[in-house]
């Protein structure tokens, strides 16, 4: 096992990263903006998805884990693929689903309500991961970025 290599595990993860202190959260980037109030968002979010990418890309250059902390948008039978690419096709997100798009070597965890940590798994893959601190990003800071900030202090 190479250097490089030395916390991984291929077998589980892919490449992601196993261990570290650190871990990138990307809260509810992936969006179709199908509400009344989107096309104002939408003028913030696309500048802030090109910034979060160059953010991302120093992250995994780092070995620093990506997860993304989603909202399962009330669709109790979904899975991330399938939220990803409903928000790429359908409403007015796509430029930001694309820029943001998740690869193969990041995290995500689905959240019911608008804490990452309230009835998911983050607690859990971030104990796995080792991490002690988080770096918190996302489409809307007063809420979702909010509540997950004001849990992962708990």
């Amino acid at each position: 096992m190479s250097l490089e290599d030395a916390g991984k595990n291929i077998d589980l993860h892919g490449s992601a990263p196993d261990k570290h202190k650190f871990a990138l959260l990307l809260i509810d980037v992936i969006n179709d903006f199908d509400f009344p109030e989107a096309d104002q968002l939408l003028k913030y979010a696309r500048p802030m998805a090109r910034n979060l990418l160059r953010l991302k890309r120093r992250a995994q250059k780092a070995g620093v884990p990506v997860v993304y902390v989603n909202d399962n948008f009330g669709r109790w039978k979904s899975d991330f693929r399938r939220t990803v690419e409903h928000c790429a096709q359908h409403g007015r997100g796509t430029e930001v689903v694309e820029l943001l798009r998740p690869e193969e070597n990041d995290y995500f965890v689905l959240k019911p309500k608008h804490s990452g940590f309230f009835s998911a798994t983050l607690e859990t893959l971030l104990r796995y991961v080792e991490t002690q601190t988080l770096i918190l990003t996302g489409i809307a800071g007063n809420f979702c970025v909010l509540f997950t900030a004001n849990d992962a202090r708990a």
